[in-house]
C-alpha cells in the first residue's frame, strides 16, 4: 500500500457512520482506493441501499481526505456490488457491536 493510500485509509478511520458511530473503514464500507497524481478515487458502499445519510458521509470523506497534503481532488463512487455484509466488519467494529 502506498504512503498516500495509507494516509487516506487513516483519515477514513475518522469518518463515523452517523447512526452506528463506528468508522466507515471499520464497517468495511471502503471497497477500493486509487491515488493518481493528486486525485483520490474512493469506491465505497453503504450498509443499506436506501440509506439517506450518504451525502453527509460523502461530504466528510471529501473534507478529511482532501485535507491531506498533495491531494487535489477526491472522487467518491457509491457502489452496491458486491453487497455489503457483516463479514466485512473489522475486529474493532465487531467488539463495539458486541458480536
Amino acid at each position: 500500500m502506498t504512503s498516500l493510500k495509507k494516509q487516506v485509509m487513516k483519515r477514513l478511520e475518522g469518518v463515523m457512520d452517523p447512526e452506528l458511530f463506528i468508522s466507515i473503514a471499520d464497517l468495511g464500507l471502503i471497497y477500493d482506493i486509487v491515488c493518481k497524481e493528486g486525485d483520490v478515487f474512493i469506491k465505497m458502499t453503504l450498509t443499506t441501499i436506501g440509506c439517506p445519510l450518504f451525502p453527509t458521509i460523502e461530504k466528510e470523506v471529501k473534507e478529511k481526505v482532501g485535507a491531506i497534503e498533495g491531494v487535489k481532488n477526491v472522487h467518491v463512487e457509491l457502489v452496491f456490488d458486491p453487497p455489503w455484509s457483516m463479514d466485512r466488519l473489522s475486529a474493532r467494529a465487531r467488539a463495539m457491536m458486541g458480536i
